[in-house]
């Protein structure tokens, strides 16, 4: 069966989209991180151990120099933990 359209339901991320930012910059903020203003408004940008970490809300998406790439905000903030206590 052929797909028709775009893979993402675009009106269900235009929905949640905001929400789920909010919700990320809340839970970094909470945490000491400062978030850096973004011009796209779709990521969260921070910095971590001197680099920048991007995280897409939407599609759970992260990745920065001091991080290895992965997917969920929880995996984020248990990949911040792992990476700061071996820097210390």
């Amino acid at each position: 069966m052929a797909r028709k359209g775009k893979r993402l339901n675009q009106e269900r991320q235009h929905r949640l989209e905001p929400q789920r930012i909010e919700h990320a910059i809340k839970v970094l903020e909470g945490r000491g991180y400062t978030v850096i203003p973004n011009y796209t408004e779709r990521s969260v940008r921070f910095e971590h151990l001197g680099a920048t970490v991007i995280f897409w809300p939407y599609s759970g998406w992260f990745t920065g120099r001091t991080v290895n790439d992965g997917r969920g905000l929880q995996n984020l903030l248990h990949e911040l933990r792992v990476k700061q206590a071996v820097n210390e």
